[in-house]
């Protein structure tokens, strides 16, 4: 978890016009600084979450994405350099985030999402924000969050949709409820323009600032659908799944299924 520190003079300065938005003030500032948020991938989607929680003030990011940046990487990753191709990506995203926002603090992991460290990466934050295109990595973070009753912001996108929801153990459906199994034609590679992954990246991001400061409402077994082809926006109930291989556990013994009936295809 980040440091137990409380607000400076500097802080208020640099916080100042989202410190005036109404039942989120100094408070919710100070728990955003006291704050740990695991970013799984700092690419397209997950670079947008993490530099807004930078500059929203969330004093601790854990940033978890291994390889190099290559030249199909720049339509969408702002944290990225054309300087800095063949170079590690969660590198030249710590480093850009620092430049941005030098009270923060920043840990590199040049791995992605995998059984060896979900446990501990999960952990150690407070909020988990899922940016990962691949339904293992989801899967892996979905089970740790479960596990350790951690709230997760599942983000994803492909071509011009762009879905978001949050996840609370025990409260709302989990991703093996939404998909009990991965889409079996799903690709690493998909269409996508950087502006539908820099829009769901903010949506998250604005989730995470919620869900740590205690306001507003959260997409909590919901499903935010954005189509960008046409400028539309519907939020779908979801419904747990009383059987599901993951969470069935944290919900009493009879509860009604309630388990969605409608889901686009995502990541």
């Amino acid at each position: 978890m980040a440091p137990n520190t409380t607000l400076t003079d500097e802080d208020r300065q640099r916080y100042q016009w989202q410190i005036w938005v109404p039942d989120f003030g100094e408070q919710g500032q100070q728990r955003l600084k006291n704050a740990t948020v695991l970013v799984s991938r700092c690419g397209g989607l997950g670079g947008v979450v993490a530099y807004e929680l930078a500059a929203a003030g969330v004093g601790r990011l854990i940033l978890a994405h291994a390889g190099n940046l290559r030249a199909d990487d720049l339509n969408r990753q702002i944290l990225m350099s054309h300087d800095d191709l063949g170079n590690p990506r969660v590198t030249q995203a710590k480093r850009r985030l620092l430049e941005f926002n030098p009270g923060l603090c920043v840990e590199a992991v040049a791995e992605n999402i995998n059984e060896q460290n979900a446990e501990r990466l999960v952990g150690q934050a407070d909020v988990v924000m899922d940016c990962a295109p691949l339904f293992e990595e989801r899967y892996l973070l979905n089970r740790e969050v479960v596990r350790q009753n951690k709230a997760m912001v599942e983000c994803a996108m492909y071509d011009l949709e762009a879905h978001c929801t949050t996840i609370l153990p025990g409260s709302t459906p989990c991703l093996r409820c939404i998909y009990p199994q991965a889409p079996a034609n799903w690709k690493r590679h998909f269409p996508v323009f950087g502006a539908v992954s820099g829009t769901v990246g903010c949506i998250g991001a604005m989730e995470a600032v919620k869900l740590i400061a205690g306001f507003g409402e959260l997409l909590a077994g919901q499903l935010l659908v954005c189509d960008l082809r046409e400028m539309s926006f519907r939020r779908i109930r979801l419904r747990r799944d009383p059987e599901c291989v993951q969470c069935a556990d944290l919900f009493a013994p009879g509860a009604p299924n309630d388990r969605h009936s409608e889901m686009g295809r995502t990541t």
